[in-house]
């Protein structure tokens, strides 16, 4: 999932409904891939219908390839904190479910580090009247979704990335 470039980097976010939020990913500069995906849950290779249940565990996530000459992990969390509300648990919009809880899944410890000093800055802001209430924990498996819901957005005619 390189793209034959060692120095790729890979992230995992999630933050509500896949389809918006691997959209968003796609467009910013620097992101060479994106997948739709399923993470922190206890059941192997689990389908959407699965997840959806809630009875896996898995949130629906986001795994993002970068390229950290152009763009910094740091940046990545910048561009998760604006894409959901950080503050409502397991929900998005309409979405309600533990599969559409706002989470960081980091690869290393660089990573924990910049989670977890992102939202302490965040915090510090004020921006919210209630708790910000992300799970920052580690990766263990990212399962791939379902062919139809990559570049869902895409596929249905949705919007396309400035070029």
């Amino acid at each position: 999932m390189d793209n034959g470039n060692v120095r790729n980097k890979v992230a995992y976010f999630a933050a509500g409904c896949f389809w918006h939020v691997e959209e968003t990913f796609r467009c910013v500069p620097g992101v060479i891939s994106t997948r739709t995906g399923y993470v922190g849950g206890s059941k192997e290779n689990p389908t959407y219908e699965e997840v959806c249940s809630g009875k896996t565990g898995h949130a629906e996530a986001v795994e993002v390839i970068y390229d950290p000459e152009k763009i910094d992990y740091s940046d990545l969390l910048d561009v998760f904190w604006k894409e959901h509300d950080p503050t409502t648990l397991n929900r998005q919009g309409p979405d309600i479910g533990s599969q559409y809880r706002s989470a960081i899944f980091y690869a290393d410890e660089t990573q924990r580090e910049a989670a977890e000093t992102s939202l302490k800055f965040l915090e510090g802001l004020g921006k919210y009247p209630s708790p910000i209430v992300t799970e920052i924990v580690p990766l263990k498996e990212f399962f791939e979704a379902e062919e139809y819901h990559q570049k869902y957005i895409v596929k249905r005619g949705g919007a396309a990335c400035a070029v």
